[in-house]
């Protein structure tokens, strides 16, 4: 994951969350987070798109953020 954070960082942002913070737990909650690691990846408008329990597979995760960053913002 770091790497795909440092390789598309500039066409997303990646904020990562612990689940330990009280901002994590909020964030989990709303969410329905019930296992770590949880990623949630969200389009322009901030609407969940998607969510992975577990290691995601990184090419589909890198296809999916830069299709995302493609769409404009709405």
């Amino acid at each position: 994951m770091d790497r795909l954070e440092k390789d598309l960082a500039d066409q997303v942002q990646v904020l990562r969350l612990s689940v330990s913070g009280e901002i994590g737990r909020v964030a989990a909650a709303r969410y329905g987070v019930r296992a770590v690691p949880t990623f949630v990846v969200f389009d322009s408008a901030g609407n969940a798109v998607a969510q992975t329990v577990g290691l995601p597979d990184s090419k589909q995760l890198r296809a999916l953020l830069l299709s995302l960053a493609e769409e404009p913002a709405q």
